[in-house]
């Protein structure tokens, strides 16, 4: 394909666009309470998205008694193509659809499972939803705070299941090593750190506009975000089917990729049930120059009554001329909660290890759990208090990442120096700060050339979820939708 011309593009995309624009309206017209036909018989599931995290949700499926998977939808033609073959290969009929909105026209569908890129999460579940059909969506519920709320509110105006894909809540191990801790066991709890270390080398740098892959339909890629050719290298693997991670159209950055999880888990341990009133963040994307926009190297501050929650967020290697990682405390991809009496220290999906305070190890706790299984257990009660990742939580874990964004994103870049005094007063924030400088200069960067920046820092209505005294934060409470893919004011 030769380097796309924009005017044409977009037009071309209109005319598809076009045809289907009044569907939303038509889809209201159906009875969304309906209740499913698979609620006593077979669950039929439709998977939308399964490039990547999406055969899981297709593996997930498969293996539970009473489901049974009868569409497919991915707007990359091969991709779908393949899946389709997969299930005929195998003697199952599956139907493929590219457009999310032909799919949900079928009435025996009854669970749609949600894979595709962040910008699109809330949006089909909403649809989904008002298609009368129960959702099962991957983290982070939203790309911003306005539409995982009017996701909340479209669950519950009609009804429907929604599990958010935070599956550590289904740990049996960590479900029972948090009642320990919040029972008082190691007594107060001071702080709760989330820790995503996790290696993210550079995407590299383009001069322009690049083509789109021929078998992928950029317009419903695309949907609720801009219509603007990719900037990355098409011939990378994962251009376009991973790397829209560090791009603010479409992703949320590592915070909201995989540190969702483990911020999920830290607003969990501290019982909190709403956003922080106050925020504030340090980063930034360092070590390489690249088409990337979101930050690589992040600290993060919650303020709540509780406890603060603090995250971190590191890309780079523990140091220059490796690929290993570093950890805290035993935790790379974790969580570590610090208490009067100990410590907490959750290193993976289903473990717990608990510490005294000289740092002898008292108690472990271990074990899984099904996520797809529990979803499907709400699905036939038809109680959303079934759910171990109700859309609510799924909501509130994920507005910590956006809240924790967009203090970085109206930040300034500082001197080290200025970025110290700024700080002087936060006793947890210089003992971050001074961890990430030690990593930085592990890895040659040096934050005189290339400064941090210091998050604007934010104070929130834990009720409105509105910003206060600030309106250009109250601006990335939500964004601009392109037309018909828009977050409806009303569900």
């Amino acid at each position: 394909m030769n380097q796309l011309n924009r005017r044409s593009f977009v037009k071309k995309s209109a005319l598809t666009t076009a045809a289907l624009g009044l569907w939303p309206r038509l889809l209201r017209a159906q009875d969304p309470n309906a209740k499913p036909t698979g609620a006593n018989g077979d669950i039929r599931v439709a998977v939308v998205g399964f490039h990547g995290r999406g055969g899981s949700h297709i593996g997930g499926f498969r293996d539970l008694k009473g489901v049974r998977i009868v569409a497919l939808c991915d707007v990359d033609s091969a991709v779908l193509t393949g899946g389709v073959k997969q299930f005929a290969d195998r003697g199952e009929k599956v139907e493929g659809f590219q457009d999310i909105r032909k799919l949900l026209e079928r009435k025996d569908v009854d669970v749609i499972s949600i894979a595709t890129p962040n910008h699109w999460h809330a949006l089909a579940t909403i649809w989904a939803v008002q298609a009368g059909k129960d959702v099962y969506v991957e983290k982070p519920l939203s790309h911003n705070i306005f539409e995982g709320r009017q996701a909340v509110a479209a669950a519950r105006k009609y009804g429907k299941m929604v599990q958010t894909g935070s599956q550590c809540r289904s740990s049996s191990g960590l479900i029972e090593a948090i009642a320990w801790l919040r029972a008082g066991n190691l007594g107060k709890i001071i702080r709760a750190r989330g820790l995503c270390y996790k290696r993210r080398a550079s995407i590299g740098k383009t001069d322009g506009p690049q083509p789109v892959p021929a078998p992928i339909n950029y317009d419903l890629w695309c949907g609720p975000a801009p219509l603007d050719p990719p900037r990355r290298n098409s011939k990378k693997f994962g251009a376009i089917h991973y790397e829209w991670h560090w791009l603010w159209a479409f992703g949320n950055g590592d915070l909201g990729n995989q540190g969702v999880h483990q911020m999920d888990i830290a607003r969990w341990v501290l019982g909190e049930n709403a956003l922080a009133p106050k925020t504030f963040s340090i980063g930034g994307r360092l070590g390489y120059e690249d088409d990337g926009e979101t930050p690589n190297t992040m600290a993060v501050f919650h303020d709540y009554p509780t406890a603060p929650l603090i995250f971190e967020v590191r890309g780079l290697p523990s140091r220059s001329g490796t690929e290993a990682m570093d950890n805290y405390h035993g935790a790379g991809i974790g969580v570590v909660v610090d208490c009067e009496g100990g410590r907490m220290v959750i290193p993976s999906y289903s473990q717990a290890v608990m510490h005294d305070q000289d740092g002898k190890e008292i108690k472990k706790f271990d074990g899984g759990g099904d996520h797809f299984e529990n979803f499907i257990k709400a699905v036939r009660s038809r109680k959303h208090t079934d759910l171990a990742a109700d859309v609510q939580e799924g909501h509130l874990s994920a507005a910590l990442c956006h809240t924790s964004n967009i203090s970085y994103r109206l930040g300034k870049k500082l001197s080290p120096d200025a970025l110290h005094d700024a700080i002087k007063n936060d006793k947890d924030a210089q003992e971050t700060l001074g961890r990430m400088e030690t990593h930085l200069a592990a890895n040659q960067v040096d934050l005189k050339k290339t400064p941090a920046t210091l998050g604007a820092v934010l104070k929130v209505d834990p009720k409105t979820e509105q910003f206060i005294g600030n309106d250009a934060a109250n601006k990335l409470f939500t964004r601009e939708y392109r037309k018909p893919f828009v977050v409806p004011e009303k569900v």
